[in-house]
């Protein structure tokens, strides 16, 4: 049994999304909605790791002068070294402490970013391996059904199932030799038959040879005639019920890139792209990681990474309604992080900050730069 994104995804994200669709029948405000209880559900985890970024931030010079010195001061004793750094981190906090939380929600987002590339909102592929013997190599074929990994299918509003190709005889053919690929539920139940209940829907398998095309033909219906000896690879499409679906200013939530063949842009998609970019932007400067104290080069790296980032998506791209869902979860995540940004530090960094302020402004005149939007005690600001 599948305990990893596929089943988080099919008993997780589905039901949720399913659940949301029966209320609003929109199949853009329930990834919306679906959006939002994951993220709201990983708050906690995320919160942990912005606070641990901020507070790394802040006190990572002071940290690392402390840190110097007891490198200096136990440089003949490796172990007193080690347990005094040991020391230090319990006060200011593990650097690391952060990536845990991190680690931890990632098979979530993983099976978020799974389920919206999958069934309704795009198109569902499956690969078809075969091999092309001679005819005079027929007794030594052992006829074995070949079966694909099933994939969850829409039948219908609310309605889906795990569906397989299927090749009862085989995917070892003799040349001559005709077959049919179908599709059915893991219960067993044809396709066929199960589309048949839902008479409103029409979904019809597309086929095309993407590897040896001279070697057999396909017709309409799965049927398959074996012309000369080889290796063939067949791709049979079966489409997704909402990737034609639009919502508010998004033409096709299945539609993948930003340009047609023929040159035509896609403007909801560009906008989306730009807007990605643009929460990824303020999220940096929010939570200071667009220049302050980083090195020059570090910075301009900073800087050009959101334009770097959602730029990518213009040369590798993905459908419509996962870039909706990566700008509403980077808008979250940008309103998470200005809040947090503005919390109380801790009491015993806030002292520990006090005393270098004060020691850097008696021999500098200067005083640490606060990140943006951070929030000055009420003791410093009433002074």
């Amino acid at each position: 049994m599948d305990f990893g994104i596929g089943f988080l995804s099919n008993n997780v994200m589905l039901p949720i999304l399913d659940f949301f669709y029966g209320i609003v029948p929109s199949y853009g405000l329930a990834i919306v909605a679906l959006t939002l209880v994951i993220r709201f559900a990983l708050f906690p985890l995320n919160a942990g790791s912005i606070r641990n970024m901020r507070r790394m931030k802040i006190t990572q010079p002071l940290m690392k002068k402390r840190q110097e010195e007891i490198q200096k001061l136990y440089k003949d004793d490796p172990a007193k070294q080690q347990e005094e750094v040991s020391k230090l981190f319990k006060e200011f906090g593990n650097p690391l402490a952060g990536c845990l939380p991190v680690l931890l929600q990632m098979p979530v987002l993983f099976a978020l970013f799974a389920t919206l590339r999958g069934s309704p909102f795009s198109d569902i592929n499956y690969s078809v391996n075969l091999q092309i013997f001679p005819r005079e190599q027929l007794e030594l074929i052992q006829p074995q059904a070949f079966v694909t990994k099933p994939q969850n299918i829409y039948i219908a509003d609310g309605v889906h199932a795990p569906v397989a190709a299927l090749l009862p005889a085989g995917n070892r053919l003799v040349v001559g030799e005709k077959t049919k690929v179908e599709f059915q539920t893991v219960e067993g139940k044809p396709l066929s038959k199960f589309i048949a209940e839902y008479p409103e829907t029409e979904i019809a398998p597309k086929w095309q040879i993407t590897k040896g095309e001279e070697r057999v033909q396909i017709q309409e219906d799965g049927t398959i005639v074996a012309l000369e000896p080889g290796e063939v690879t067949l791709q049979g499409t079966l489409p997704g019920l909402a990737a034609n679906r639009g919502f508010l200013f998004i033409d096709a939530l299945g539609r993948v890139g930003a340009f047609d063949e023929d040159g035509a842009i896609h403007w909801d998609i560009v906008g989306m792209i730009i807007a990605f970019g643009v929460s990824l932007y303020i999220n940096q400067l929010l939570s200071g990681q667009s220049g302050g104290d980083a090195a020059p080069q570090q910075a301009a790296i900073n800087k050009f990474t959101p334009v770097l980032f959602s730029g990518m998506f213009l040369f590798f791209p993905l459908p419509a309604g996962v870039l909706m869902y990566m700008l509403i979860a980077n808008i979250f995540q940008t309103v998470q992080t200005f809040i947090l940004m503005r919390e109380p530090l801790p009491e015993n960094i806030q002292k520990m900050m006090e005393q270098q302020e004060k020691e850097t402004k008696s021999s500098s005149g200067e005083t640490r730069e606060a990140l943006p939007f951070e929030r000055r005690s009420k003791k410093k600001a009433s002074s």
